[in-house]
Formats: structure tokens, C-alpha cells, sequence
């Protein structure tokens, strides 16, 4: 159920349902919007619980939600969520670029990159520490040595460290280097991590698994939420169909259908829903025409030398032009960028 506070409710008023809410034991998730604050009471509802809820100080209206999704749906809060961290701004009219190396291989790579990307206008950087690859044989990334170089590159250019954690036991490792915890698309539906993500205090980017469904990554999303975590980003990264041309199909739709059934942010990663760094540009514009709310761009400064995704990876030179490319999307949409 969602209980919506009347225009003006004071802070009493609105912390005593939300006591409510948890007395009559449902979790009770306070939600401020632009016009109005509403709480979403998750749990097993009964008729009698609504008219108690009803009669409560401050409350305008209690209403069922509809979508299986509950604190994730545009019902329980109908204006678009922005995610910030640092001087990255994800959502509600700012495009955010995250931007980097698919792996940590070096101190020099790793600077070298974040130089770059920072100077063509990325606000965060991307570097994965702990690899999960097909093969066990493959460059399974530096795991701490690489978090601690991330952090340096911090340090030095200012911007969000986003990278990704694999297992719930490595959830507070990463989370004392990282400003945003990347969930992986084969760990979409690990549930006990998407829950350990729900209680640190860092913002989630999500991605979609290669075979699910929106329906699928939404509950994915909600796993997080109903933990507290509010600052999720969810990310289409393509899914995997008969095609064979690209690496994956890079469904664009996905933006503007997700940004009816959701208020979190929508980024696009076009390096692996392509798999091919000529095509990378060109879908990283039409992700900022579609209406994303960021990107999540690979970069290297030798792709052919990179230990992993090379093939799918910009130099700093193309990653350049793809930005100037995209800011003029943007500033003809009147997106901040």
C-alpha cells in the first residue's frame, strides 16, 4: 500500500505513520517527492490495516500498488529519482558518464585513463577489480591492489569510483574504495548480494542480466530498495537473442518504456551491448536521444593491448569525439551533460 501525507505534513506527522506502518508489521519506506511525501508499507496487507491507516494525522489517501515492483514503481513516487555522487548526477534531466578500463591492469593505465575521460568530460570512473569471466583461466582482475589504485585515481582527478563487487562477503571491502557498487549482469538475480548492496551506504548500478526480463531487473531493483538503499541506477547492457552481428541485442526501448514504470535512472552501456568499438559512438548518441540517464562507456588507452573487452574498448582519442558527439544530442534535448 502507499500511504500519501497530505501537502504540508509535518515531520511528526509523517514520522508517526511511518512508526505505524511498522507497528501493524509492515516496512515502512518514507519517500519525499518534489509535492508530497508518501510511505510505502511492503508486506502482507489486510483490509482493517488501510482503514487504520486512513484515519492517521497528516494522511491524505492510502492506495494499493499495483505493480509487483512496489518501492521502484512511478506509483509510489511519480518524479524521476537523481542518484549524485560526487560530481556524478544520474537522472531527472542530468546525464551522467561513467568511463573507463574493463579491467585495473596498471597504476599508469588506470591514471592515464582517468586524466582522459576527466578532461573530455566524464564524472566518473569505471575499472573493474574482481572479473567474473567465462573461463576461470582468464585475467581475473588485481581484487584489492586494484581497488586501492582506484581509489589513488580518486584522489588525483576527483572523480566517482564505480566498479563492481561479486559476492556478498566482498560487499564491505569494496564499499570502503568504491562511490558506486556495480552489480554484474550474471549477478543480477544473486539475491543475497543485491541485499547486502541495500544496506551500505554507496548507490547501485544494476544490471540486466543477458535472458531477463524488465519485469526481472525491476524486481532485482527492489531487492536493494526494500533493504533502504534508495540511490539505485538501473542499467541495460543488452540481452542475448539469435542475432550474431553484435555481441549482444542493445535494445534501446528499454529507456522510455522504464521510465514509465520507474522513477530510478536508466544508464545504457553500448561497449557490451555491441561488443564492437566502431558501433560504440554511434549508440552512445542514440542512448542520449532516446532519453538515458547515463552511460557506461570502456576505455583504454592501448585497446589492443587491454587484458580483457579490448575489442569493445575506445582509445581516449575516440572516446573524445564520441562525447563532443553526444553533448550536442544533449544540448539540442536541453539535457545537462
Amino acid at each position: 500500500m502507499i500511504v500519501v501525507m497530505r501537502r504540508g505534513a509535518e515531520k511528526a506527522e509523517i514520522e508517526h505513520m511511518a512508526k505505524r506502518v511498522e507497528s501493524l508489521g509492515l516496512k515502512a519506506h518514507v519517500i519525499v517527492g518534489a509535492e508530497r511525501t508518501v510511505i510505502a508499507a511492503i508486506g502482507d496487507k489486510r483490509e482493517e490495516m488501510k482503514e487504520s491507516l486512513e484515519s492517521g494525522p497528516g494522511v491524505a489517501a492510502v492506495m494499493p500498488i499495483l505493480a509487483p515492483y512496489k518501492v521502484a514503481s512511478r506509483e509510489v513516487k511519480p518524479e524521476p529519482t537523481q542518484v549524485v555522487v560526487r560530481d556524478l548526477k544520474v537522472g531527472a534531466g542530468s546525464l551522467g558518464v561513467i568511463a573507463g578500463p574493463c579491467s585495473v591492469e596498471s597504476e599508469e593505465q588506470l591514471i592515464t585513463t582517468a586524466r582522459a575521460v576527466k578532461k573530455a568530460g566524464a564524472t566518473a570512473l569505471r575499472g573493474g577489480a574482481f572479473k567474473p569471466r567465462t573461463s576461470p583461466y582468464a585475467f581475473q582482475g588485481m581484487k584489492e591492489e586494484g581497488l586501492k589504485l582506484l581509489a589513488a585515481a580518486r584522489e588525483e582527478t576527483g572523480l566517482a569510483i564505480v566498479t563492481e563487487v561479486m559476492s556478498p562477503e566482498d560487499v564491505e571491502l569494496v564499499a570502503k574504495y568504491a562511490d558506486v557498487l556495480q552489480i554484474g549482469a550474471r549477478n543480477m538475480q544473486n539475491y543475497r548480494l543485491l541485499e547486502a548492496c541495500g544496506r551500505v551506504d554507496r548507490a547501485v548500478l544494476l544490471k540486466r542480466g543477458p535472458a531477463a526480463t524488465i519485469d526481472e531487473l525491476l524486481l532485482a531493483a527492489e531487492y536493494v530498495l526494500n533493504e533502504g538503499n534508495q540511490n539505485v541506477m538501473l542499467c541495460e547492457r543488452g540481452i542475448r537473442t539469435f542475432e550474431s552481428h553484435t555481441r549482444f541485442t542493445l535494445p534501446l526501448a528499454t529507456v522510455p518504456y522504464l521510465h514509465q514504470k520507474t522513477h530510478l535512472p536508466v544508464v545504457i552501456d553500448p561497449s557490451h551491448g555491441t561488443g564492437h568499438a566502431y558501433l560504440v559512438e554511434d549508440m552512445c548518441a542514440a542512448s542520449v536521444a532516446v532519453g538515458a540517464d547515463g552511460l557506461i562507456i570502456e576505455v583504454h588507452p592501448k585497446p589492443e593491448e587491454a587484458m580483457s573487452d579490448g575489442y569493445q574498448s575506445l582509445n581516449l582519442e575516440q572516446f573524445a569525439h564520441t562525447m563532443a558527439k553526444c553533448r550536442k544530442v544533449a544540448d539540442a534535448l536541453g539535457i545537462e551533460m
